[in-house]
C-alpha cells in the first residue's frame, strides 16, 4: 500500500488560531452577562455549549475575513447570539468591552504576543465555579483586569446612573388651608391689581 492511497491527514490549525481560540473562550468565560445566562438557563440547558458555540463562531469570521472584523462586528455578533440563543436583550454596554478585547486580541496573536490571552484564561480560573452576582451585570462591570473596577478610574458605586435632583432650594412650603366645608383654598401667587 502506498502512501498516496491513504486519507488526507487532518490539517493542524497554525499555533496562532489555536492561542486566539483559548483567548476567545477565556475571554467570554469571564464576560459576567454570558456567565450568568449560561447559570440561570436563559439559554436552555445547552448554554455552555451555546458559549463555546459563539466562540468558534468569533474564531471563524477572524480566520475567514479579510480584513478581519473589526470590534462593531463583534459586538453586533455578540448581541445578536445573546437575543437569539439566550433571549437577553443587553444595554449594559459590556459587548463592546468583550468585542474590543476579542479584537486587540486577534491583533496580538497575530503578532505573536501570547500576554492578552494568558490574562484572559488566569482571569477565567479565578472565577471559574464562582456564582455570578446580578449586580454585576446591571453596571458596565467589564472591567477583567481588576476586580475593584476601578481600572479605568471609576471607584465602586460610581458606575450608577446618578439620581435626578432637584438642586433648586425650595421655600417652606405650607400645608393647603382647607375650609370649614372641607375645600382646599386656592390663594394668587402674585400681588393683586385692582
Amino acid at each position: 500500500m502506498s502512501a498516496s492511497t491513504s486519507a488526507p491527514a487532518p490539517s493542524i490549525p497554525p499555533t496562532t488560531s489555536v492561542l486566539f481560540a483559548r483567548g476567545v473562550i477565556a475571554r467570554l468565560a469571564i464576560w459576567p452577562a454570558l456567565r450568568l445566562a449560561v447559570a440561570e438557563n436563559w439559554g436552555g440547558p445547552a448554554g455552555a455549549e451555546k458559549r463555546t458555540w459563539l466562540a468558534s463562531e468569533l474564531v471563524d469570521a477572524f480566520e475567514r475575513e479579510h480584513p478581519a472584523p473589526d470590534a462593531a462586528y463583534v459586538e453586533d455578533m455578540l448581541l445578536q447570539v445573546m437575543e437569539d440563543e439566550f433571549e437577553t436583550m443587553l444595554e449594559d454596554g459590556s459587548a463592546e468591552g468583550v468585542a474590543r478585547d476579542v479584537a486587540a486580541m486577534w491583533e496580538t496573536v497575530q503578532a505573536g504576543n501570547k500576554a492578552l490571552v494568558e490574562k484572559f484564561e488566569a482571569h477565567a480560573d479565578r472565577v471559574k465555579g464562582k456564582k455570578v452576582e446580578v449586580e454585576e451585570v446591571a453596571g458596565e462591570e467589564d472591567d477583567w483586569e481588576d476586580e475593584s473596577g476601578s481600572e479605568d478610574g471609576i471607584e465602586d458605586g460610581e458606575d450608577e446612573a446618578p439620581m435626578l435632583v432637584d438642586q433648586q432650594p425650595k421655600a417652606h412650603k405650607q400645608e393647603p388651608e382647607v375650609d370649614e366645608d372641607g375645600f382646599t383654598v386656592v390663594k394668587g401667587k402674585g400681588t393683586r391689581h385692582g
